[in-house]
């Protein structure tokens, strides 16, 4: 080590860490990311900027890219000649900005991924659409730093009088980010801007009235509107493209795909290329010649068809294998004061519209200036005319120019009063030499004109001192004047600041506006069945064999008590309705099975049938177990309501008298191949689940006649898959669980059905309030006549009721026409059965009134009923 060197050990880890973490910022800040107010990152910035200096205007002759290269590298942006070119080509490219920055001369690439030619040979010149971003850029609009090798300086931001952001968008990957930001039609981005100015509460929503989506320079369509909806509300989303195509036929006879416009960024040639390799693959098949017919007019592919091709099938093809149907990644990442944010919509105009403010705020502060610096001029020149001999004089007496303005300065002999006066200027008066010897200070006499001013007069040319040009001068001077007091309101004024942003980008759009060029066509999947089917009331029906239909519930009429019923379901001899129940066609059912298993099915997605069909086996819309059976539906309006699914919840019964309570918010996750509802124990099964709000009394009856009333209170909150504690005790192991109810309504009464078509309805208060566990009390006399219960629900006078026997028909009576009676009574006929027949279920729905037409236009039989021939039954009676 040489003598006065000292050798600092540091550790690689940390100085790798820190030069790393200075390149990225490096690379995020002055490479990669755009400025949010002018949409550039700073290689942009500085082509513009320096073809501004270099003077090649829009209305200038073109200059050689070369030359325009050099003085961008020279002076601002020392990183390579190709990079500034590049960049330069980019800005040039109709197919790739939405609306051009440079105005190229020569060959600037194509669309089928041509390079360039190179610099020497080609020229350009700025667009004047580039030039408004340039714009006041000389009246201190924006601040300017140091170039790299601070011999110079250059623009940190531009003034950008148009969104260029919005307008062009832009790309880029930094270090652990990137952007891709998508271009927009300048209308449609300067009506919401405008927008915005008139109401900054204005929502996302409300913006997309304006701004209808990313506007493509290869027009295109976009297929699908909910990922530039999440672009906009987000900041990112995925906008699917598709080309514009049509089919045609020749002369010949012969059929043909013809695309006229392509995705953004796509190279054509390429995917010209890639479809002919799928063709030869057979991966692709019906086309048999593909042709670019392009020219400069615009983009033409043929596609000929084979003769026995389907046009839509081969086009679809096309869109799935090609790139003719791609992908935009909207991820609006962009510096805001410095930082990299990704932005939404709203938050981009909002940052715009703040530069602009302090543009305009900046540019009318200069021009004050300059205006007042103006004014004072033309003071001191007015001052010289009217004392015209005495300026005369002093300057012909003078040594020098010095001497002479020294003399100006001081103004001696001059008459200024008059002249202040009628300039409206306070606090000057006469100054002499007179009138400071009066005041005893001779030796300091007060300057009269200021070294500006005399100035200004030693340079007027003699012409001005004509009458004519003094009235020149008094009215500029009458005009800056005016322009001040204009600028002075401007600055203490917002909304007229407001106002001159809005007038200046209307003037934009006049200037620059255009048509839009890509379509917005909806996805299919974006039309959910939901959204075109209508939420009608339907009777859902599925048979113990487990087939599942809905059918309109106005199929269904009312009928009078002890009435044969209707043929309801045509069924297997072994099969039998089991489940029947009211839901309407955008609810979810929530289906439980005796396994304990739940799966989430949407109403509108089961089949539709009549009421005399057998529906669709439901293993072909659940993924039920073959060994499985359904055993409990819930009816639930939503599942994305989290106050919904947190204040609700799910009571399940097992046959056995086990009951368990959860949160519906534990079932509010629907899995194609269901989850665990309830862990049921060897021997047991799941028999009846219930919809509760936490504080609903629970019934519960046994096959033996006995029923248990607790309040769910009773019962703690458990998780998805526990087992559950004791409802009700059993009489003996015969004996099991027929239903359950939950008591929501305080009119409300329970209705309890026997297996040979008895029932009755009692009050609830009938049962006494216990403990969850025991016995219970005696609800329905059991006898030989009536059988056992085969179900208990709930029940007021508004409601009716639909009875099933396993032969399949079906009687639908009113509740109202049921006197309550006592708990412990036999009950009365309910439904009249054929021998050996039985009650399957019964089912509670709304019901619905019937005019009188209605009623006479029943019929007097029914198949496989039974009738008494009394003139009632018949009359009662309904036949298919």
């Amino acid at each position: 080590m040489a003598e006065g060197e000292n050798i600092i050990p540091i550790n690689i880890e940390d100085e790798m860490r820190g030069a790393y973490i200075d390149y990225s910022m490096s690379v995020i800040i002055s490479r990669a990311l755009p400025d949010v107010r002018d949409g550039l990152k700073p290689v942009h910035r500085r082509v513009l900027f320096g073809m501004a200096e270099l003077g090649v205007n829009y209305n200038k002759p073109y200059k050689k890219s070369a030359r325009i290269v050099g003085e961008v590298l020279g002076k601002f942006h020392p990183h390579g000649d190709s990079s500034v070119y590049d960049t330069m080509v980019r800005m040039a490219q109709d197919w790739s900005l939405r609306y051009p920055l440079v105005d190229g001369q020569g060959n600037f690439g194509s669309v089928d991924g041509d390079a360039p030619a190179a610099m020497r040979y080609t020229e350009a010149r700025l667009k004047r659409i580039a030039e408004e971003m340039l714009t006041d850029i000389y009246k201190e609009t924006v601040d300017f730093q140091s170039n790299f090798d601070d011999s110079l300086t250059e623009p940190t931001v531009l003034p950008a009088k148009v969104p260029n952001l919005l307008i062009n968008g832009t790309s880029g990957i930094a270090v652990g980010m990137a952007t891709n930001m998508a271009p927009h039609n300048l209308s449609e981005v300067i009506d919401g801007i405008i927008a915005y100015i008139k109401n900054s509460e204005i929502t996302i929503a409300e913006l997309m009235e304006f701004v209808k989506a990313p506007d493509f320079p290869t027009g295109g369509i976009i297929y699908g509107f909910q990922g530039v909806k999440s672009a906009f509300e987000t900041g990112r989303g995925r906008i699917v493209m598709r080309g514009n195509a049509a089919f045609d036929t020749t002369p010949s006879g012969k059929e043909q795909i013809i695309v006229t416009e392509i995705p953004y960024m796509v190279n054509k040639a390429s995917m010209i290329e890639k479809t002919a390799q799928l063709i030869n693959e057979k991966k692709i098949e019906g086309i048999s010649d593909i042709r670019d017919e392009s020219d400069r007019d615009g983009y033409r592919v043929v596609y000929d068809l084979k003769r026995d091709a389907v046009p839509s099938v081969v086009l679809n093809n096309l869109y799935k294998y090609t790139a003719l149907q791609s992908s935009f990644g909207v991820n609006n990442v962009a510096l805001v004061k410095g930082r990299p944010v990704t932005l939404n919509l709203k938050e981009q105009i909002k940052y715009f519209v703040e530069h602009r403010h302090e543009v305009v705020v900046r540019r009318t502060r200069y021009e004050l200036k300059e205006a007042q610096k103006r004014a004072h001029i033309l003071v001191g020149l007015l001052i010289a005319l009217d004392n015209l001999d005495a300026v005369i004089s002093l300057i012909r007496s003078s040594r020098d120019p010095e001497e002479a303005k020294l003399g100006l300065m001081q103004g001696k002999g001059f008459n200024v009063r008059d002249i202040y006066r009628k300039m409206g200027v306070i606090g000057i008066e006469e100054f002499s030499s007179d009138e400071t010897e009066k005041n005893g200070s001779a030796n300091v006499v007060p300057n009269v004109l200021t070294e500006v001013q005399a100035k200004a007069i030693l340079e007027m040319r003699l012409q001005r001192l004509t009458g004519l040009e003094r009235d020149k001068i008094e009215k500029e001077y009458d005009e800056v004047e005016s322009l001040i007091k204009r600028l002075n309101e401007i600055l203490s004024n917002e909304p007229l600041r407001m106002q001159i942003i809005t007038d200046e980008l209307s003037e934009m759009k006049e200037r620059y506006g255009d048509k839009r060029r890509t379509q917005i066509v909806h996805a299919a999947d974006e039309f959910t069945m939901e959204d075109m089917i209508a939420d009608e009331e339907m009777l859902i029906t599925i048979s113990h064999e487990g087939y599942i239909k809905r059918t309109p519930l106005n199929e269904y009429r009312t009928q009078g008590r002890g009435g044969v019923g209707s043929r309801g379901v045509s069924t297997k001899e072994d099969d039998f309705t089991e489940h029947l129940f009211t839901a309407t066609n955008h609810n979810y059912l929530m289906i439980f099975t005796e396994s304990g298993k739940v799966f989430w099915l949407k109403v509108y997605a089961i089949p539709e049938g009549s009421k005399v069909s057998k529906g669709r086996a439901i293993q072909n819309l659940i993924q039920i177990d073959a060994s499985d059976k359904v055993r409990a539906v819930i009816n639930v309006k939503t599942l994305d309501d989290a106050d919904y699914v947190n204040n609700n919840y799910l009571i399940m019964c097992t046959e056995q008298g086990t009951i368990k309570k959860t949160s519906l918010e534990a079932y509010s996750r629907p899995r194609q191949a269901g989850i665990n509802a309830i862990t049921i124990n060897e021997g047991d099964r799941l028999l009846d689940v219930a919809l509760t709000n936490g504080t609903n009394d629970i019934v519960i009856a046994l096959q033996s006649g006995m029923a248990i009333r607790f309040n769910e209170q009773r019962v703690r909150p458990m998780g998805r898959v526990a087992a559950g504690v004791i409802g009700i005790t059993l009489s003996d192991e015969e004996d099991k669980v027929v239903g359950m109810v939950c008591i929501s309504r305080a009119d409300a009464q329970l209705l309890v059905v026997s297996e040979k078509g008895f029932g009755k309805r009692s009050s609830v208060e009938d049962y006494r309030l216990t403990n969850r566990g025991g016995k219970g009390v005696k609800t329905f006399n059991i006898t030989d006549k009536t059988g056992h219960l085969v179900a208990i629900k709930e029940v007021t006078d508004s409601d009716e009721l639909m009875i099933i026997n396993k032969s399949g028909i079906t009687i639908r009576l009113a509740v109202s026409d049921l006197r309550v009676m006592g708990r412990a009574t036999q009950g009365v006929k309910l439904i009249r059965l054929n021998e050996n027949d039985e009650i399957s279920s019964v089912a509670k729905i709304e019901r619905i009134e019937e005019s009188e037409a209605e009623e006479r236009e029943e019929s007097s039989g029914v198949d496989g009923g039974e009738s008494n021939g009394s003139d009632t039954d018949v009359a009662d009676a309904e036949q298919e």
